[in-house]
């Protein structure tokens, strides 16, 4: 006899999150599998930002199972016209530790990459691997998965421009999404 799947039982938010790992696993979107749209893609030039300042620092939702607190620098957010988002990332720990990386996400590949870490003077120190990896929904990516799925990218697409980009971290969604408005 078969046991049913977990997806099977209705209802709730577990077939919600069935329909979504369903829909993300059968578009090849949360493994970074997608086809590459533009095999002839080349990734624009891009500058190390500012340091992160306290005000600028936009909370945003990563899971209910970490007690880390995550952060965007609303400043550095930036879409190049290579279609990557690139922003600062702060984590905090409950212990008051702070890891700040300067990052890009590849909406229309499912991708991401560190390019730099932050020091505490300020200073950006390049990442000796910084390749390309697929965005992977699990704790060590969690903060990456939650940026491209549930605020910058609406699927494979890239936010239209920075200000799209930072409006859609802020919580305001685009007229007909069914995401709604976050509050």
């Amino acid at each position: 006899m078969n046991k049913p799947s977990r997806c099977s039982i209705r209802g709730g938010l577990r077939a919600l999150a069935c329909f979504h790992g369903l829909v993300l696993a059968g578009s090849g979107f949360a493994a970074g599998l997608l086809t590459d749209p533009d095999p002839n893609w080349q990734e624009a030039e891009y500058a190390l930002p500012q340091a992160p300042a306290e005000a600028g620092l936009r909370p945003f939702f990563v899971s209910s199972a970490s007690p880390n607190r995550f952060f965007v620098d609303e400043r550095s957010v930036t879409v190049g016209t290579d279609g990557v988002v690139r922003y600062v990332l702060v984590v905090r720990t409950p212990g008051g530790a702070e890891n700040v990386t300067f990052e890009g996400i590849r909406c229309a590949t499912g991708e991401r990459r560190i390019y730099a870490s932050g020091r505490s003077g300020g200073e950006w120190t390049p990442m000796k691997v910084s390749d390309w990896q697929p965005i992977g929904d699990n704790s060590y990516n969690r903060p990456r998965a939650a940026l491209a799925y549930d605020y910058f990218c609406d699927g494979p697409a890239a936010p239209r421009n920075r200000e799209h980009a930072v409006r859609r971290l802020q919580g305001e969604r685009d007229p007909g999404d069914p995401r709604g408005i976050r509050p």
